[in-house]
């Protein structure tokens, strides 16, 4: 395997993924093959922050509780995705790893504010970041959060875990006959209307010249051969080397 082509990256990680075989809730096994696929990555020098949503645990109230406003259901999405961040954050240091987890919403005896040149410093002492909470207002995605951390730590690239290989014209699982897209740019993905990530996302990738890899976190060693630069998940940029 080649040194590394991305130094700093942010990764996106959903909540649904770490469900595995469970309705909702979060599947052990999962959370730490997630951890030594990110361990195994930190270990080749990169400089990692983490994204990750809270869908496993806002389904699960979701599907049982009515009458939820958006902002008030928003604001539990935030605490949903602390859970997941702290629980991300044990089972990284499980794998002997340095962590800090870094919380849009002050919560100070159990995460460190966010403070931009607070993540910075961490990522350089070679410490795995982990950004919860979001952003910290409602009406914004964790793909909004994850576009925002990249660009205020400097990230090289988004790198978007999820369970397929990449960019598809439609639902692999679904069909078939889904077309894969090696490359593709972010104004084609908004004339084609892939819903990879929010629209608030995409533009704002899309403004700061931030490319996006999609990639199958679940198959070992792909975290790494990304980080390599290694053709295993679908870029999106307008601006391909």
């Amino acid at each position: 395997m080649n040194g590394l082509k991305f130094k700093r990256v942010l990764l996106k990680l959903s909540g649904e993924a770490l469900m595995g075989s469970l309705e909702y809730g979060i599947d052990s096994k999962v959370l730490k093959r997630y951890a030594q696929e990110i361990g195994s990555a930190q270990r080749l020098g990169a400089e990692i922050g983490i994204v990750i949503g809270g869908g496993n645990i806002y389904r699960g109230i979701e599907n049982s509780t009515d009458g939820i406003d958006k902002v008030t259901g928003d604001h539990m999405g935030m605490l949903a995705t602390v859970i997941n961040a702290l629980a991300l954050q044990n089972a990284l240091e499980h794998e002997d790893l340095k962590t800090r987890c870094l919380t849009a919403i002050n919560m100070e005896r159990i995460a460190e504010p966010f403070i931009r040149r607070r993540a910075v410093r961490h990522l350089e002492k070679g410490r795995v970041v982990i950004f919860a909470a979001g952003t910290g207002n409602p009406y914004f995605t964790t793909d909004t959060a994850a576009v925002l951390r990249a660009i205020e730590i400097g990230a090289a690239v988004i790198l978007k875990g999820t369970r397929v290989d990449g960019i598809y014209d439609s639902d692999p699982e679904k069909n078939s006959k889904a077309l894969r897209f090696e490359k593709i740019s972010y104004s084609d993905v908004m004339t084609k209307n892939l819903r990879i990530m929010d629209m608030t996302a995409i533009t704002l990738s899309k403004e700061n010249n931030l490319p996006l890899i999609v990639f199958d976190m679940n198959v070992p060693g792909n975290f790494k051969r990304v980080l390599c630069g290694e053709p295993v998940g679908s870029m999106v940029s307008d601006f391909f080397e």
